[in-house]
């Protein structure tokens, strides 16, 4: 039996992002692609997907060949906070805010839960079981956070590789939150 392998990046920075806003389909900062590095980094042959939103398609355009589109790895439905900001939901709406934050069954936004979004990246896991060779999704950070949880469920500790100079980073406000780090092409701006 030959071995799937999935790379999952996150597509690159837009202003949403920069404003800790929810997205709507808002293109990539254009500073933030680096064609030359992705299209080197991943030039071994592989299945490129992505997310239908456009900001997932600038960032696959930057491997340098056609990815297909994939349903399945299309933004959580952020219903009526689409393009609002976290200070703004804490301002008007903190009691809904926080639920969503508590229960991954709510939805006060009126979209997709964050149950329901595991359970969609969950059946999309699954198609991937009988796909064998190498996929790179472009996608989004809710996308690869659900499937990140779909992969620890159970035996987290032993479903953990680290490898040689491995870096993770632990940060501390309020709850422990786990950061994954891009690539930075503007440099290192904190």
């Amino acid at each position: 039996m030959q071995a799937t392998r999935l790379t999952l990046i996150c597509h690159a920075r837009t202003v949403s992002q920069k404003l800790a806003r929810f997205p709507t389909d808002e293109p990539v900062e254009e500073s933030a692609l680096a064609s030359d590095l992705l299209a080197t980094r991943f030039a071994i042959p592989r299945r490129l997907i992505c997310g239908p939103e456009l900001r997932t398609r600038q960032t696959a355009e930057g491997f340098g060949h056609d990815a297909t589109v994939d349903e399945a790895l299309r933004d959580c439905d952020w219903g009526r906070w689409q393009g609002l900001s976290i200070k703004d939901l804490q301002r008007n709406e903190p009691e809904a805010l926080q639920a969503w934050l508590d229960d991954p069954g709510a939805a006060p936004h009126g979209g997709e839960s964050v149950a329901q979004l595991g359970e969609r990246v969950a059946g999309w896991l699954a198609t991937l079981q009988t796909t064998p060779g190498h996929v790179v999704a472009v996608t989004h950070p809710f996308i690869i956070r659900a499937a990140l949880m779909q992969v620890m469920q159970g035996q987290a500790f032993h479903s953990i590789d680290v490898e040689p100079l491995a870096v993770v980073e632990l940060s501390f406000f309020g709850r422990w939150r786990l950061r994954l780090s891009g690539i930075d092409f503007e440099g290192d701006r904190s």
